[in-house]
C-alpha cells in the first residue's frame, strides 16, 4: 500500500500523544479538539504519515527504507 515513513521511536511518541489527547477527550480534561489524538494514533499503527510525504521526511532506519 504506502511505503513505511515511521520509525519505531516515532511511532511510540505518536501512540502515547494519541491516546493522551483520546483520554483527556473522554474523561473532560480536554476540549473536543482532543479527538485529533485519533490522528497521530492511526499513523502510529500504519507506520505511514501523508505529511511525512509530502515534505520528504522518514524516521524509518536504513533497512526499512528499501
Amino acid at each position: 500500500m504506502f511505503k513505511q515513513n515511521v520509525g519505531s521511536a516515532d511511532r511510540i511518541v505518536r501512540a502515547i500523544v494519541g491516546l493522551a489527547l483520546i483520554a483527556m477527550a473522554i474523561f473532560g480534561q480536554g476540549m473536543a479538539w482532543g479527538w485529533i489524538g485519533l490522528v497521530p494514533l492511526a499513523t502510529s499503527v500504519v507506520s505511514y504519515c501523508p505529511a511525512y510525504s509530502i515534505f520528504g521526511l522518514n524516521t524509518c532506519g536504513r533497512k526499512a527504507r528499501h
